[in-house]
């Protein structure tokens, strides 16, 4: 995980509809930045939708919040639809975010070792500081807590 008061690593990736997001375009605004596994699974759906439904609260304390997975844009698309997601959902297939921002790692599950992204939520202010960094989160308490921290 990242330290805080570090800079936010810059990035540029393609949102549901594939037009290309990159931090630099949320200067000025607080940035929700989290990383989950894989869109349409139990908790990352549970995750995207209690964002979705708290996102006027975010917007309001001058926060967006944004999505990163290494699913697909037509899979981002298809999980955008099905849950009415009003927020944009970053496609990392290439995992060079998700690395950037060290949340590719070991993960052990029923004993088998493989590698994934770890559900991991970074803050990062106006100026592009990471603020807050949110390790071992728990899909449905997370957004929340993200937005009692902003």
């Amino acid at each position: 995980m990242l330290e805080v008061g570090t800079k936010a690593p810059e990035f540029t990736l393609p949102d549901q509809n594939g037009e290309m997001h990159s931090l630099a375009e949320y200067r000025g605004q607080k940035v929700v930045l989290y990383f989950y596994p894989k869109d349409s699974t139990p908790g990352c759906t549970k995750q995207a939708c209690n964002f979705g439904e708290l996102l006027p609260q975010f917007r309001e304390k001058g926060a967006v919040v944004i999505g990163v997975s290494k699913d697909s844009v037509a899979s981002h698309k298809k999980f955008e639809e099905k849950y009415g997601l009003p927020f944009t959902l970053l496609s990392d297939v290439e995992r060079t975010v998700i690395e950037a921002y060290d949340v590719w790692k070991e993960k052990k599950n029923y004993g088998k070792v493989s590698m994934g992204v770890v559900r991991t939520t970074y803050l990062i202010d106006e100026e592009g500081i990471i603020i807050k960094a949110v390790g071992n989160v728990k899909a449905a308490e997370n957004p929340a807590q993200m937005l009692e921290l902003v």
